[in-house]
């Protein structure tokens, strides 16, 4: 599972089996914005879970943004 590029932010999923824990590094211009816990199980993190977090966290921005 590779890094996603979109809208100025780079999102590095990380994770481990074991655990069954991982997050994603976010970064914006090269720079760590925040890490996104979160749990799965199976050999790896389904993608929809990963699309789902990268989702909101842009709703969390726009939401922070907008004042509300």
């Amino acid at each position: 599972m590779g890094a996603i590029d979109q809208n100025g932010y780079r999102f590095e999923p990380e994770y481990s089996v074991v655990s069954q824990k991982g997050a994603i590094h976010v970064y914006q211009k090269g720079d760590f914005v925040k890490e996104i816990p979160f749990t799965f199980t199976g050999e790896q993190p389904h993608p929809d879970q990963i699309e789902n977090l990268v989702n909101n966290f842009f709703e969390e921005v726009n939401k922070n943004e907008s004042g509300y």
